[in-house]
């Protein structure tokens, strides 16, 4: 029987420090909390790494965070040769708050560029210094400067980041919403939640479980590293932090 998990990070994706009480061990020692502010592997986003501090103040390095049987059971990995703690035992958790920023603001990054470039989303990845976001695209002439250009006024404008929940059946009636061209969110749990950037939503509104920055301007400097072709109608565009290299 899978152990729901209390998503801490939903919420408040600042949280790098919490405590969580140990609901079990799985067969490979993964282990299950009652809450945890430890982001699992999913939408293309890694799972966080850090440490769990025992009560006598030694330390279980965890080396990855992942779905068990549904995803609502979080599973924490320990690094090898670790100690695991007992069912029963509350930990503190420390999440590597570097790893989970830089996701942060590439994860947004990402948001940002389906607003730029409004077309059906075939496929993505969120990593620490190299993304990427495919498009379902014809060659339009869409340029690696014009789409950093846009992408930068949207980091400099600072909008606010925010996110909501609605119902499954406000999703279907709003289908729009779903950007993926083959992925739609999860169903079964009764609602949804959305990352909305600007003022009322006024920029984006999608569905998505990741953790974001909660203003664009934190974001800091990106830009379009290269578009590949990858298909008649498919477009792969890479971000990257800091400014575009001078040709």
């Amino acid at each position: 029987m899978a152990a729901p998990t209390e998503a801490l990070f939903r919420e408040d994706a600042y949280l790098s420090t919490a405590e969580g009480t140990v609901v079990g061990l799985n067969d490979r020692g993964g282990i299950l909390l009652d809450r945890t502010n430890f982001y699992a592997t999913s939408g293309g986003q890694p799972g966080d790494t850090g440490f769990f501090e025992r009560p006598d103040g030694s330390r279980i390095a965890i080396s990855g965070t992942i779905t068990g049987e549904t995803k609502n059971e979080i599973v924490h990995v320990p690094a090898p040769d670790q100690a695991l703690p007992a069912v029963g035992e509350t930990l503190v958790l420390h999440i590597d708050w570097a790893h989970r920023y830089r996701l942060m603001r590439m994860h947004t990054a990402c948001h940002l560029l389906s607003v730029v470039c409004p077309f059906p989303i075939t496929g993505a990845a969120v990593s620490e210094d190299d993304s990427r976001v495919d498009f379902d695209l014809p060659d339009t002439g869409v340029t690696k400067e014009g789409v950093t250009e846009e992408l930068m006024k949207l980091v400099a404008a600072n909008h606010p980041i925010f996110t909501r929940w609605i119902t499954e059946e406000e999703l279907n009636a709003n289908p729009g919403l779903v950007k993926s061209k083959n992925v739609r969110p999860p169903l079964g749990a009764g609602r949804i939640r959305l990352v909305c950037i600007g003022e009322n939503a006024v920029i984006d509104s999608q569905p998505c479980g990741g953790t974001h920055v909660s203003e664009t301007q934190e974001v800091g400097e990106i830009h379009i590293g290269k578009i590949e072709k990858k298909g008649r109608e498919n477009r792969r565009f890479r971000i990257r932090f800091g400014a575009m290299p001078a040709n």
